[in-house]
């Protein structure tokens, strides 16, 4: 008898002294459900002495004797089971290495079982984030750990780049996406079931089963209801200016003129030190495309240079990575203030400026080859210049949620006219199907 300990547990086999090593490999791979070949055997847990399959060495060549702990350690690889007859007309099992040819090549990010296509072209700071290790070190608390130099305990253990405690204390609402991923990829499963899937509010097409919408429609086809829900990650993290006379040249327009603006802002994407596996966009231009504007608003004219300004950003390693626009009021001219009427009593971004920022996001999808499509949500970010609470003027950064960019996308989400905080979703016409939206709503009553 021989106990084998693997990463699923430990399990025993009876095997004769003689046997060779090869029938001992197979004993191994019928005890495990789980595992799989190829996996490597060693009678020591440090992994010096290793048992190879072989049809001529036996169990005995090895030293094993009955009672001894063999270690299993798996090993990437495939394995074909293949049903060979013997001399005596009955079938044994021989394993084989193979390589499985796949139509679709996926990968894995480092530490985790998420299925991944490999085909996907992703940003460049995605890649590098995927091969960081992530954790928050922690230094030894000289009061709780009680251990030497080079151990570590609970205390100073480092931390995983999600720990919602940690996260809490540096202020931080929403963790980063490739955080996120981590998190998805953490559990006993390893992710095996996660899924970032886009939302769609559209019928699927190429339902056969009943007549086109909308004489008829069935749970085949139908998207499903969306219940709004806190995002709890973000794709970008934070917003720098790579030189502030990017800015002051923007705004100069406001001051002559006291028309609002918007203008395109590009720049490249890199990692953002001060939360886990985050992301920060670094904006190197602004870029103002034709537009009409007034006190209270700005309309976008067609551009024929757009297509120019792309091709000169790319030839100098920028893209365009958000838009930003002004929303500024002067109140005292002599003292430069202006007046603050966005905070939480009243709202931060309109219903019109999150459709408009829904709208962008789904023309800059982010390439991510953990999607099914090739891409998830958007890394586009929506940056508003207005007063703050000391009525300076002030830069919030903002994106909308993967739920709003689908409804924008699907034209279900429309603005009001009479409440700029509100947004109203559609009702279905015989035209287009309009699926339900839920949303809750806390009240407190004194």
């Amino acid at each position: 008898m021989l106990r084998i300990q693997s990463p699923e547990g430990t399990r025993r086999v009876d095997i004769d002294n003689l046997a060779v090593t090869r029938e001992l490999f197979e004993k191994v791979l019928n005890a495990f459900e789980t595992i799989e070949y190829p996996f490597r055997l060693y009678g020591r847990r440090d992994k010096s002495q290793e048992i190879a399959s072989s049809d001529t060495k036996t169990l005995a060549s090895y030293g094993l004797k009955h009672g001894d702990m063999i270690f299993l350690s798996p090993i990437a690889g495939a394995v074909q089971r293949v049903e060979q007859p013997t001399g005596n007309g009955k079938a044994k099992n021989e394993i084989s290495n193979t390589s499985l040819s796949v139509s679709t090549p996926t990968t894995s990010m480092p530490g985790s079982k998420i299925p991944a296509r490999s085909t996907v072209d992703e940003d460049q700071v995605d890649l590098l984030l995927q091969k960081m290790d992530g954790t928050v070190k922690r230094k030894r608390d000289p009061k709780n750990c009680l251990h030497g130099e080079n151990s570590s305990c609970i205390h100073c253990l480092p931390l995983e780049p999600y720990d919602a405690s940690y996260l809490k204390d540096l202020n931080v609402k929403h963790m980063s996406f490739n955080a996120y991923l981590r998190k998805l990829s953490s559990g006993l499963d390893g992710g095996k079931y996660a899924n970032l899937d886009n939302i769609s509010c559209r019928i699927k097409p190429g339902c056969t089963g009943h007549p086109p919408w909308p004489k008829g429609v069935c749970s085949k086809c139908q998207p499903k209801a969306i219940t709004l829900n806190s995002q709890p990650y973000r794709h970008v993290d934070n917003i720098v200016f790579e030189n502030p006379n990017l800015v002051e040249q923007f705004l100069h327009y406001w001051r002559v003129t006291g028309r609002q603006r918007i203008g395109f802002l590009y720049g490249k994407f890199d990692v953002h030190l001060d939360v886990p596996l985050g992301i920060k966009g670094i904006v190197a231009a602004i870029y103002e495309p034709p537009q009409e504007s007034t006190r209270d608003s700005v309309r976008l004219l067609p551009d024929s240079r757009q297509s120019l300004v792309d091709r000169l950003a790319a030839k100098l390693g920028l893209s365009c990575i958000g838009w930003i626009f002004t929303d500024l009021v002067a109140e005292d001219v002599s003292k430069g203030t202006v007046r603050n009427f966005r905070n939480a009593e009243t709202h931060f971004l309109s219903a019109q400026e999150c459709v408009m920022a829904g709208h962008f996001q789904s023309l800059h999808p982010n390439p991510c080859r953990f999607s099914s499509d090739g891409y998830f949500g958007s890394k586009f970010v929506t940056v508003c210049v207005t007063g703050d609470a000391q009525n300076q003027v002030h830069m919030e950064g903002y994106q909308v949620s993967n739920q709003c960019q689908a409804l924008v996308r699907d034209e279900c989400l429309v603005p009001t006219k009479d409440a700029p905080e509100l947004a109203y979703a559609r009702q279905s016409t015989a035209e287009k199907y309009i699926p339900d939206v839920y949303y809750k709503v806390s009240e407190i009553f004194c």
